[in-house]
This record gives C-alpha cells, structure tokens and sequence, in this order.
C-alpha cells in the first residue's frame, strides 16, 4: 500500500492526526501533546505505526540532493548582471547605493522592532524534533513503536504486538553504522515504557541510529551484546 492509497473518504480525526504527527506538520505543542499521548494510548500508537511504515519508503526514494554548482552561478548572474545594468543607467531610482542604503535602514528599523518585542515578552525556546520508529522484523510476530525526545532524553516505547515468552525479557540496542550493538536497557513489561538515553548516546541517535529489540533470558544480556534473536529493528527517522 502507497502513502496515497491510505488516504479514503473516512480519512480523518485521531488517523489523519496521526499521520500529521509523522509527517511532522504539527505545532510544536500540538506535537507534544501528540508524543504524551502515543504513551497512554495503545490504539493511537498503533495508528502512528502505521504511518510510519507508510511513510517510510519515502525515505529511500526521494534520497536528498544537493544542487550542482551551476545553478548558483546562474543565479549569481542574472542577479549581479541586474544590478550592474540598472546602476549603470543612472539616475535617483535606479542607483544600487539608493536601494543598498534603503535596504540597510529598512533592516535596522526591523531589528529594533524585534528587539522592543523581545523585551517586553520572552522567547519561548524551540522544541526539539523528535525522531520515530517501526521495530519490527521479517517473520516475527514481535512489533514496538519508538519515539526519541531529545529534549528529555528519553525513548518512549509503545508495544504494538508479540509476546516475550515466559522466562525472557526484551533488550533495546542502538547500532550506529558498523559499531558492535550497545544496550540502551531492557524493556520493562507492560504496553508502554520510557528508557533514559546517556550524555555518549543522545548525538547517535539525533544524527538518526538504528534501533533494535532482541529476545534476551530475563534481566537482559549479560556479555554486552545481544545473545538472542533480533526480533525487531527499524531506523529512526525525524519528524
């Protein structure tokens, strides 16, 4: 199913708000309202995932590109070349010092806008992305929806679906390029929990790490590394 076949006539309500929280058009309070709930309320987790999965084949087929050099130089021509030939008509209008200077006034007169504005209410800071992701593996039954905040950071898990199994816990670990796997904890029991991320992790996992859930004896691992199946995994992705 592609993004668009997922949009009906009944698209709409706590579906459509969650495919905006993934898309990440939300308002900045409205997004973290959003993040609060998705750790209270399995069935909406459940629609995030969804979305997610949806959404993440964009990812690889729409790759990020940057713009050959030509296009700047173009650009710088046909705007300097514009300047130079109105310059050199001359007259009051058409002078590059006259606009140059207004230019400038104009700027200083916005900056002390700003600054008054500044003074008489605080800036409130810029919430922070947070960073989503679908564990999930081919063949298991096992599925997690995961969601970085940087600004407490911590990562909210919700669980979708998949039984641990009696005797066994589940271990999330953050693999960054071809490093060894390092355990961010086990998972408590239960359809949602919060782990805390270390000073050493947070940069990993905001530049975009893979996440992933392995079936360990209960108490987790004790080498260090995964000693079960992985039987989730997905890449966190910015929203």
């Amino acid at each position: 199913m592609t993004p668009a076949d997922a949009v009906t006539e009944d698209f709409g309500g706590d579906d459509l708000l969650a495919a905006e929280y993934v898309v990440g058009v939300l308002p900045a309070g409205e997004r973290m309202t959003v993040s609060a709930r998705i750790d209270t309320d399995a069935s909406f987790a459940r629609l995030v995932d969804e979305w997610v999965r949806r959404l993440s084949p964009l990812d690889s087929a729409y790759p990020e590109v940057a713009a050959p050099a030509s296009v700047k130089e173009a650009l710088d021509r046909r705007l300097f070349r514009s300047a130079a030939g109105a310059a050199s008509t001359g007259g009051f209008w058409s002078s590059v010092v006259f606009w140059r200077g207004l230019a400038v006034a104009a700027l200083a007169a916005l900056f002390i806008s700003i600054g008054t504005n500044m003074l008489r209410q605080p800036v409130a800071p810029t919430p922070q992305a947070q960073l989503v992701a679908s564990l999930a593996a081919d063949g298991s039954p096992v599925h997690f929806l995961a969601v970085y905040d940087p600004a407490s950071g911590t990562v909210g898990l919700s669980h979708v679906a998949g039984d641990r199994g009696a005797g066994k816990d589940f271990e999330l670990w953050m693999i960054e390029g071809q490093n060894a796997p390092v355990s961010m904890g086990v998972i408590p029991v239960g359809s949602t929990a919060r782990l805390t991320v270390d000073d050493a992790a947070k940069a990993k996992l905001t530049a975009g790490a893979l996440l992933a859930i392995s079936l360990e004896p209960t108490g987790g691992s004790t080498t260090g590394q995964p000693t079960g199946p992985v039987v989730a995994a997905g890449n966190l992705t910015t929203i």
